[in-house]
């Protein structure tokens, strides 16, 4: 079985072509190929499959084997895998997902695809939930960007102890159900920082989804202006409100391609 490492911003994804043929148990398989020491290392599985309306399909899993509805950086590396392959020559096109379709504008230089444009649709937002975990009180924003966030604005995401906090509040009774849980700072009205704690696969370099929930939350409490850079650990996403959907730009980018024996 080939496969395919890839990464946006250090969110790194295994990549299967199951355009044809799926293989068993992807659960367990993710676990497996995810694992940094004795698999390939990544931060979960994404498979490519025949699109159900759309051109593509993407079905993802986190590194412990749960399935996750939508991944922003995961999504703008199928497109350019479909693009490096030749599988597409629509530089605009649809990727089901578990939570919908979106669309991809892939921006092409010398015959590769160097970054995306994702319409990540509506990102709802709800009202601050007030909670307590590890002695400490926080006000977190629900956000949904096709899969369940919660917003921590702070003053400096960098000291704070996320392999602590993360845990505890991904799963806090208060917010109702498993939740990636971001820190976040605004230090400007046209910049976002942001730590983030992704539930099924822990902290990684960057997230998405979480980026466009802090931007929909920050928006919500004019923190910022309808257009940012999003800075996290692996990197800089731009992001913008148009209308009621947010955009967002980042790279994509292959890593290397191997056989599973």
């Amino acid at each position: 079985m080939r496969f395919t490492k890839m990464e946006g911003l250090g969110n790194d994804y295994i990549y299967l072509n199951c355009l044809e043929e799926t293989p068993e148990d992807l659960p367990a398989l993710a676990v497996r190929l995810s694992d940094r020491h004795f698999g390939v290392g990544a931060d979960g599985l994404i498979c490519i499959k025949p699109g159900r309306g759309g051109d593509f399909a993407m079905e993802m899993y986190n590194a412990d084997g749960s399935q996750g509805a939508m991944c922003g950086n995961g999504i703008r590396c199928v497109g350019k895998y479909v693009w490096d392959r030749g599988l597409t020559r629509k530089e605009c096109l649809t990727i089901d997902t578990a939570a919908g379709p979106r669309r991809l504008e892939l921006h092409v230089l010398g015959g590769a695809v160097e970054s995306v444009t994702v319409d990540m649709g509506p990102v709802e937002t709800g009202r601050p939930v007030r909670l307590e975990a590890a002695g400490e009180n926080f006000s977190v924003v629900p956000a949904d960007a096709g899969n369940p966030h919660g917003v921590i604005f702070c003053p400096d995401p960098e000291g704070i102890n996320l392999a602590r906090l993360g845990p505890l509040l991904e799963v806090h009774p208060a917010l109702g159900e498993g939740r990636n849980i971001e820190f976040a700072a605004c230090p400007d009205r046209g910049h976002i920082v942001l730590r983030v704690w992704e539930r099924g696969s822990g902290i990684t370099l960057a997230c998405g989804t979480g980026a466009c929930a802090v931007f929909a939350a920050a928006l919500k409490e004019n923190r910022c202006g309808p257009g940012v850079e999003a800075r996290l650990p692996g990197g800089v996403l731009t992001l913008e409100r148009r209308g009621e959907n947010i955009f967002m730009t980042g790279p994509a980018r292959t890593v290397f391609e191997g056989e599973i024996l």
